[in-house]
């Protein structure tokens, strides 16, 4: 009886590990497995999180001042602060890598994570707060225009959304040597094509954060039917994204420039005192000549500035 009862034990389906790892880690946490003369201490230092934060994400751990090897400890995950994105350690990774591949200095990368003791000393699954690096104003050749890489876009994502071909977007970003890996905050030059990316009637408008097309269409007083139907290239009217390119009717803004100006196209990077410096005019006139701007420290890309004639 005895016998029957080992063999029946033995035959026990075992849960495998990734099932285990499933069901013990929630979401916005990485599952890491204990070592010999590991801590909750240890550990939350080694991931550059609070104690408290650990002890927190791991409720099925009933004492934290006892934990074995093999065990599932859930590290919560960093949040990277405004001007850096997320980047999670690979096997292999050092920081020195990391910094190759994004194309960061070591020491600014350093920087810009206190809260790793060692940098030295990586591990699978922690997280590196990458700084995005402003791309050179010029980068972009004529025929092109920038789009900033979000979280989740790849080249093939990115040609599809704005309706060119794949081997057009790689040919057009030569200064991208695996068109396999981009990353957030990259800055990717799309074709536009010949004569430019919006037809005759209409104007090109970049779209920025919290836009839509409602705001838009109120933005430059036309009706939110005809900038949709400006717009077949778009599926989706309720799902537009910053940097996308939007047609909006009319050659510019109804009565924006008077007589003595000309309309200047804002580019990215572009402030009311550069355009006024650029065309070698007082900045104070340059506001005067657009009343229409009701916060001239608040231009966008795509926005129509009226320059006073010299």
């Amino acid at each position: 009886m005895e016998n029957n009862d080992k063999v029946h034990e033995e035959q026990q389906p075992v849960t495998p590990i990734d099932a285990q790892v499933t069901q013990v880690c929630g979401p916005n946490t990485t599952p890491y497995v204990v070592r010999p003369g590991d801590t909750m201490f240890s550990i939350a230092r080694q991931f550059g999180v609070s104690l408290d934060a650990l002890i927190a994400a791991n409720p099925q751990i009933p004492d934290p001042s006892q934990i074995r090897p093999g065990q599932i400890v859930c590290i919560p995950q960093t949040v990277c602060p405004t001007g850096t994105f997320a980047y999670i350690v690979q096997p292999g990774d050092t920081m020195f890598s990391i910094a190759r591949r994004f194309n960061v200095p070591l020491q600014e990368l350093i920087d810009a994570n206190p809260q790793i003791p060692d940098p030295a000393r990586l591990v699978p699954g922690q997280t590196v707060c990458v700084p995005i690096t402003a791309p050179p104003p010029t980068q972009c050749p004529p025929g092109t225009f920038s789009y900033t890489v979000q979280p989740g876009d790849s080249m093939f994502t990115i040609a599809q959304r704005f309706g060119v071909s794949l081997n057009a977007l790689i040919a057009a970003n030569p200064q991208i040597p695996n068109p396999n890996l981009i990353f957030p905050g990259q800055i990717v030059c799309v074709p536009t094509g010949a004569p430019g990316p919006c037809p005759p009637g209409t104007f090109p408008y970049t779209v920025q954060p919290g836009d839509s097309m409602f705001s838009i269409a109120r933005k430059f007083g036309v009706p939110l039917d005809a900038l949709i139907r400006a717009n077949p290239q778009i599926p989706n009217p309720n799902l537009i994204f910053p940097g996308q390119i939007v047609c909006v009717p009319g050659t510019r803004p109804p009565g924006q420039c008077p007589p003595g100006t000309f309309a200047y196209t804002v580019r990215p990077g572009d402030s009311m005192f550069s355009i006024a410096q650029r065309f070698g005019v007082s900045l104070n006139a340059l506001i005067a000549a657009n009343p229409q701007i009701p916060n001239p420290n608040e231009i966008f890309p795509g926005q129509i500035v009226c320059v006073p004639n010299r």
